[in-house]
């Protein structure tokens, strides 16, 4: 019996996995980072190559929504308060980068012969970087929350907005249409604020209550559904407006920021986050025209040692002249010298209106690709340059800095025990992060001005999203005994070195928790009982000498009989129970013993 006919893409995604699985480890051993293990999988098995699969045109259509979904993760990490905070990086050191950038590239060009209009959109279109490159560069680094790496992102996020100033430009300078109506004008500048309202409106008023509602269920994959619902829906309203499907992810993310359920829509986001990511670097490596790149190399080449040099001379300069230490802003320069994907958007857009040749437009993505490839090589040889300065002994501060790790506690489980402690660790000053799983736990915290998050502690990327990896102690608060063994677990084998501090509920779970070996565990009741029982000897009249005798001997013979259940079961140690506190005689005096 013959065999059904296979799904559609069934035998491509089988080719892309195994590309994959084969390109991307060989990358990261020689130290390249996955991204270029993805582009030369992508080269490899492109038309231009082994020819396994078409034209990456249309894969790379689906593999944006990657694009989309690293935006809408990088706005859950950053609060309003925290982008207005950047506003100078983003619009300042964002824009002269562009401007500078765009038209030096532009008077590059026209010495080539190109015409004025051709000569703005390569200019410009090289000017921008790849914001899906130089992140997930910075996060495979874990250097995105570092002050050049928010500076990087300040400017690549201003990159982004400006997408769409040049895509005008384009229709501008387009030869064959007419200028646009101030009524066509007015109407598209009221679409872009529409849209921007509509995703501002429904992630501050909408989507907290609905994730509300969702979280009550328990349903993880609802919960699911209704994240890639609010990223790639935000993505939608922006498209349809005109404006960059990234930008809008970004701004519901930023919005959503605050919510009570970030750490779990992060979670949750990764993993499509990763293998759209990962489709979209083999989608742009497919593009790659090996044969054109061999025919023009000369061009090529010195389009390539072109764009890096400018883009990192000028990222270098204004990074500097804005504040950032020369060791940071040679990073930024390092980081964000290659062409990015907009640039293919552009250049596209700029075929279709008769601004670039198919030929030309061929030569710039080559050289965007290339610069993609090749910009790693520049992060490794900065690498290489630190550490040898390091190593010859020379202190250099010019080359490497040196950062302090400020101790931070994640909280697990905010009912009242748990939020004792935090009122405890906030009183020192501490930086503490809290997740819970109940949202009306979590709504009540709030109310009493404290930021819980929505979150599952027996899942480790919820773990890793909420902060575990940067946590100096985990605070193990919940309530459930089994909860609380699957969460120590997770954190003793992804993240070794933090504390464990635990809540035990009653004796047997403090056994438990002994035996897995905790830095810490406190049974919750023992001591409030311990505070009890001599608040009612004080009240017998029982001098406080004789209860503070009392409370010592019982401690000491619940440690001992805590060994011997620890030894021989929970039975074990029972006669300690009912022994009598012997009184203690009173020292006697030397001297009237002599006497």
């Amino acid at each position: 019996m013959a065999a059904d006919e296979a799904p559609p893409f069934f035998a491509e995604s089988i080719v892309f996995l195994a590309a994959t699985v084969v390109a991307v480890p060989i990358a990261k051993r020689l130290g390249l980072g996955s991204v270029v293990g993805y582009l030369a999988a992508g080269a490899a098995i492109g038309p231009h190559g082994l020819r396994l699969l078409g034209s990456g045109e249309d894969v790379l259509h689906v593999a944006e929504l990657g694009v989309v979904l690293l935006l809408f993760v990088i706005g859950l990490e950053l609060d309003p308060r925290k982008l207005w905070r950047m506003k100078r990086d983003i619009f300042g050191l964002g824009t002269a980068q562009v401007l500078m950038t765009g038209f030096s590239l532009y008077a590059v060009t026209r010495l080539f012969g190109l015409s004025h209009a051709t000569s703005l959109v390569a200019g410009f279109g090289l000017a921008l970087s790849s914001t899906a490159f130089a992140l997930q560069i910075l996060q495979e680094r874990g250097q995105l929350s570092s002050p050049y790496g928010q500076r990087a992102f300040g400017i690549l996020l201003l990159q982004d907005i400006s997408i769409v100033p040049l895509l005008a430009m384009v229709s501008i300078l387009a030869p064959s249409e007419g200028p646009a109506t101030y009524t066509e004008i007015g109407w598209e500048i009221a679409l872009v604020l529409g849209a921007v309202a509509a995703v501002i409106i429904a992630g501050r008023f909408l989507v907290s209550p609905i994730f509300l509602l969702l979280a009550a269920s328990r349903a993880r994959e609802v919960m699911l559904t209704a994240a890639l619902l609010v990223a790639l829906g935000s993505a939608g309203i922006m498209h349809s407006a005109g404006l960059s499907m990234a930008l809008g992810a970004f701004l519901a993310g930023v919005l959503l920021a605050e919510s009570s359920f970030r750490h779990t829509l992060e979670a949750d986001i990764e993993p499509f986050r990763s293998l759209l990511m990962g489709l979209f670097f083999v989608a742009v490596g497919m593009s790659l025209d090996i044969h054109l790149v061999m025919d023009n190399w000369v061009i090529v080449a010195g389009g390539v040692a072109t764009v890096m040099l400018v883009k990192g001379f000028f990222l270098w300069g204004l990074s500097r002249g804005t504040g950032s230490p020369n060791s940071d802003a040679l990073r930024i320069a390092v980081t964000l010298p290659q062409g990015g994907e907009f640039a293919f958007v552009l250049f596209t857009a700029a075929v279709g209106t008769g601004l670039l040749g198919y030929q030309t437009s061929n030569l710039l993505n080559a050289i965007v690709i290339l610069t993609m490839l090749f910009t790693p090589l520049a992060c490794l040889g900065l690498d290489w340059l630190a550490a040898r300065v390091k190593a010859s002994g020379v202190e250099n501060p010019s080359i490497e800095t040196f950062e302090e790790a400020t101790p931070t506690v994640l909280v697990i489980g905010f009912g009242r025990f748990g939020m004792v402690v935090a009122q405890i660790l906030t009183s020192e000053g501490l930086e503490i992060t809290a997740i819970d799983n109940r949202p009306d736990r979590i709504d009540y915290a709030r109310k009493q001005g404290y930021k819980v998050y929505y979150g599952d502690a027996t899942r480790a990327d919820v773990l890793a999203a909420a902060g575990a990896g940067k946590a100096t102690l985990v605070a193990m608060c919940v309530e459930n005994d089994k909860v609380m063994a699957r969460a120590i677990d997770n954190v003793r084998e992804e993240f070794p070195d933090a504390l464990i501090f635990c809540r035990a509920t009653d004796r047997a779970h403090s056994l438990d928790l002994t035996k897995r070996g905790v830095d810490f565990q406190i049974r919750e009741t023992f001591e409030s009982s311990v505070v009890f029982g001599r608040a009612a000897l004080e009240a017998l009249g029982t001098p406080l000498a004789r209860i503070d005798q009392i409370e010592e001997d019982v401690r000491i013979r619940d440690e001992e009989r805590l060994a011997l259940q620890l030894e021989n079961g929970m039975f074990a140690g029972q006669e300690q129970l009912h022994k009598v506190t012997p009184r203690k005689q009173p020292a006697q005096d030397p001297d009237a013993a002599a006497s």
